[in-house]
């Protein structure tokens, strides 16, 4: 289980918020694909419903209790890392004090299955300057009908600096996926929450936008590396 009332504050050290824009197209997507209660099926993605949060997006396959690893990965996700990303673990993003932490967010993902959000704070140093995050992870049904897969999404404010970068977790949230989530209200859902865990929070207000401005990136890369395998 993860996630507790201290975990349900929103907000952020840095002066600037991330924008959740990107959060919330790739959310509305997700949503609109859904069949009742069940996530969507992963040959149902299709880029072109996200075109504008591509770089921040990524899909994950799980490969053993609390892990995952990137199968489709943005050029966000490379830049952080600083390599293909495709193949890797996702705790290649967070420090080791935090990836037992992301583990447990990832079995309520896959298990429940839940919508699972990370407020995150990446370390800082020479070359690294100040960088936050929001991500979200959303379940996904593979062809034979288990949630073994995620659609996720990063949102993240500041420098990108020198890769590689790695976040601490400093909030987390799992809301369990409901048939009704997609027809409540802004306010109804959030009230609803202290009462009920199946209810899933909708995104807060959006912060002021935030472009990432990366030290360095090749000038010929795709936006998104896709692969329908």
């Amino acid at each position: 289980m993860c996630g507790d009332g201290r975990d349900m504050a929103i907000s952020f050290q840095g002066a600037q918020a991330p924008s959740l824009t990107v959060l919330e197209q790739v959310r509305s997507y997700w949503q609109g694909l859904r069949q009742g209660s069940a996530p969507p099926l992963r040959e149902a993605l299709d880029p072109r419903g996200m075109a504008q949060a591509l770089e921040s997006s990524f899909l994950l396959e799980r490969i053993a209790p609390g892990l995952a690893r990137f199968r489709i990965a943005g050029m966000n996700l490379h830049d952080l890392i600083g390599l293909d990303a495709r193949g890797m673990p996702l705790s290649t993003l967070f420090d080791p004090p935090a990836r037992a932490r992301m583990a447990a967010v990832l079995e309520s993902v896959f298990a429940a299955p839940a919508v699972g959000e990370i407020w995150l704070q990446a370390e800082c140093g020479i070359g690294r300057p100040t960088l936050e995050g929001r991500m979200l992870l959303l379940p996904v049904r593979d062809a034979q009908g288990q949630t073994s897969m995620a659609l996720g999404c990063l949102a993240l404010a500041g420098s990108m600096g020198r890769a590689p970068r790695r976040f601490a977790v400093t909030r987390t949230l799992c809301a369990a996926i409901s048939p009704l989530a997609a027809s409540q209200s802004t306010k109804t859902a959030a009230q609803s929450d202290l009462a009920d865990p199946s209810a899933v929070l909708p995104l807060p207000a959006l912060g002021k936008i935030v472009k990432i401005r990366p030290t360095h990136r090749a000038a010929s890369h795709l936006r998104l590396v896709y692969s329908r395998d």
